[in-house]
């Protein structure tokens, strides 16, 4: 038995402690916005933020997360935050099958919660964790930048 903070509700899992984050979130919670991509850590699809820093939950053991706050695209869609990117994103079209967009989105969130200036390097290493197979990434560096500009004062 394993308790943390999802989304701002705690929550106890059942599940082993060996179990993957990834797939307590989806079978045990219905959290579907995380996504099962490679299940190695290299595709970013099944990102969340954990105490504050962006993690692949393929790679994190239930049982590491006792006592800590996880954040999928559920929780954190409906924030101001949230608010600014999804317009940032559409304003430039940088969703196109939408299968990459929750991890990207919690990544533009850590990006500009540390920084809520980066330049065009900064957001392409911020993002690099996360794999794209549609947009080329051109237009989703740009939506972070327009985020940036127009949400001053969210981050």
């Amino acid at each position: 038995m394993v308790k943390f903070i999802l989304n701002g509700s705690e929550v106890v899992s059942q599940a082993e402690e060996n179990a993957r984050l990834l797939d307590v979130l989806r079978q045990e919670f219905w959290i579907t916005g995380v996504k099962c991509g490679c299940k190695e850590g290299e595709c970013g699809a099944c990102s969340v933020i954990l105490d504050g820093r962006l993690v692949n939950s393929c790679l994190v053991a239930l049982g590491s997360i006792e006592g800590s706050t996880v954040t999928t695209i559920e929780g954190y869609r409906d924030t101001e935050r949230f608010a600014a990117l999804d317009k940032a994103y559409a304003s430039v079209s940088a969703v196109q099958c939408g299968f990459c967009i929750p991890g990207m989105i919690l990544a533009s969130e850590c990006i500009l919660a540390k920084n809520p200036n980066p330049s065009e390097a900064e957001i392409r290493a911020g993002i690099s964790g996360n794999l794209c197979r549609c947009t080329g990434y051109n237009a989703i560096v740009q939506a972070i930048s327009i985020a940036a500009e127009e949400g001053k004062g969210l981050w």
